[in-house]
């Protein structure tokens, strides 16, 4: 992977062995820890496949992530790890900018409906530094992803209303956010209802397979019951 621009793309995957503890109900530990690695598969596949990146920075302690980003060809970093998403990300970007990255892109690892073209299509759209660029997730509370030049240009505090903040956070800076808006870097998987949609799609990427194959949906459309096929 080559970048003109020299942008990083920045994954952070927390410790798989209590992944997605919101899905509790609707699935037992060991399949949300196999779902959130494939999850985090799709992702990385997706961005090693983009073209217009200098490379991938997985930022983890959880040693299965750090051999999958191995797989990808992905530098891994603890940096920040243990700080939750925002502490791992502003840790990424701060170690970019010293190091003279041109650009950070920050996705999270449980969107597998990403694909290298969406990735490419937020790169396109990136204006020149200083820049700020955002794909917000499908409700626009989440910030899905996001591409910023300087790496640190902006200080980021993810969560379930993060958004809107970022806008404002960007013009603070001084700096005009561009936005983008893409299915796939929308559709995150965040709780049963996600779940349940993500498995109505009938997708044929890692996760989706693997939620065909252990889980099927029970009841009327919207409903978010479930029945187990499988046990890990």
């Amino acid at each position: 992977m080559t970048g003109d621009r020299n942008i990083w793309a920045v994954v952070p995957i927390k410790n798989t062995a209590a992944a997605k503890q919101r899905l509790a109900d609707a699935a037992p530990p060991g399949f949300r820890r196999a779902f959130a690695l494939a999850m985090a598969e799709d992702v990385l596949a997706a961005l090693a496949a983009a073209r217009g990146l200098a490379g991938i920075i997985v930022v983890t302690v959880d040693p299965t992530a750090a051999a999958l980003a191995a797989r990808y060809g992905a530098i891994c970093r603890n940096d920040g790890a243990l700080d939750g998403h925002t502490g791992a990300v502003t840790a990424a970007g701060r170690r970019l900018a010293a190091e003279g990255g041109g650009g950070m892109l920050t996705v999270p690892g449980d969107i597998p409906l990403l694909t290298a073209a969406e990735i490419e299509a937020v790169i396109a759209a990136h204006g020149p530094a200083p820049a700020f660029t955002i794909a917000p997730a499908h409700d626009e509370l989440g910030s899905n992803a996001i591409l910023m030049s300087p790496p640190d240009a902006v200080p980021l505090r993810f969560g379930d209303d993060s958004y809107f903040p970022h806008l404002a956070a960007a013009e603070a800076q001084g700096i005009r956010p561009t936005i983008v808006r893409l299915p796939g870097i929308a559709f995150d998987i965040d709780n049963p209802v996600d779940l349940a949609n993500f498995a109505r799609l009938g997708s044929r990427t890692r996760a989706g397979l693997l939620l065909a194959e252990h889980f099927t949906p029970a009841g009327e459309r919207g409903e978010v019951a479930w029945q187990g096929i499988q046990t890990f």
